[in-house]
């Protein structure tokens, strides 16, 4: 895994902050369209974060069933405990590892994690492995060349995005990802693009929720100085109701076979 964005305590509780607004209730909302979870299937999430996802999959699901949730930072599996149910189980691990059976489970999530794992051939495998036959395979990611973000300066804009992606191992991994799945034991059933649009400035939004984070990691980082970081998130935060931002993730629900 690539790890230049640890979630400690104080990022995973930003992250948890930022999983309940509008932008990313959304997300799980077509998430859970797409991957059609049935009463008494057993479910894996991959990269579960703070927990919203597993829990309400856990919920469609029903007593019956199960989900596991799987998360490599300690400090994001507690604050996912805090949403357990009796039928969902949390443990330390990552994509490239996953500590569960073989064919154990009818489908498997990872939203915003694949993105993050430098191996994505070795991680294609693993969830193949836990999958039974014809299992499926949720994957969201973000391609952040699909970003449209205004600001008054846009060289400025440039320059902290390019460093924005240092964060990332794949910033641009949808663009790739049939190619993936169709070459690591899967069978694509289904895309989509899930559009994040935010008009006016609001700290509730996805967008606006991110810039303290993203100041904080570019800086010192392509160049760019904490007072020239610091001035970009006040300038976007200045915008008001002039502020635009606009950002394409993408869905694949595929089939193992």
């Amino acid at each position: 895994m690539a790890d230049p964005l640890a979630f400690d305590e104080e990022r995973s509780r930003a992250v948890d902050t930022l999983y309940a607004t509008d932008d990313v209730v959304g997300q799980r909302r077509a998430t859970l369209e797409a991957l059609d979870l049935q009463p008494g299937e057993r479910v894996l999430d991959i990269g579960c974060g703070p927990g919203y996802l597993a829990a309400e999959m856990a919920e469609l699901v029903g007593p019956e069933g199960f989900v596991q949730g799987i998360d490599p930072s300690p400090h994001m599996l507690a604050i996912a405990a805090r949403r357990a149910l009796p039928h969902m189980e949390l443990s330390e691990g990552d994509a490239l590892s996953l500590p569960v059976a073989d064919s154990s489970f009818d489908a498997a999530v990872a939203t915003q994690v694949y993105e993050y794992v430098v191996d994505m051939a070795a991680a294609l495998a693993e969830a193949r492995r836990v999958l039974r036959p014809g299992g499926r395979l949720l994957v969201l990611d973000t391609d952040w060349d699909s970003i449209v973000w205004r600001s008054s300066d846009d060289e400025r804009m440039a320059r902290v995005l390019h460093a924005w992606d240092e964060h990332l191992a794949h910033p641009h991994l949808p663009r790739v990802l049939p190619e993936l799945l169709a070459t690591g034991g899967f069978t694509l059933r289904r895309s989509a693009v899930i559009p994040v649009l935010n008009v006016g400035y609001s700290s509730d939004t996805f967008s606006g929720g991110t810039v303290g984070m993203i100041a904080e990691f570019v800086s010192g980082r392509q160049g760019i100085t904490p007072e020239q970081a610091a001035a970009w998130a006040d300038d976007l935060r200045s915008l008001g109701p002039n502020y635009f931002f606009s950002l394409n993730r993408y869905l694949f629900v595929a089939e193992a076979y």
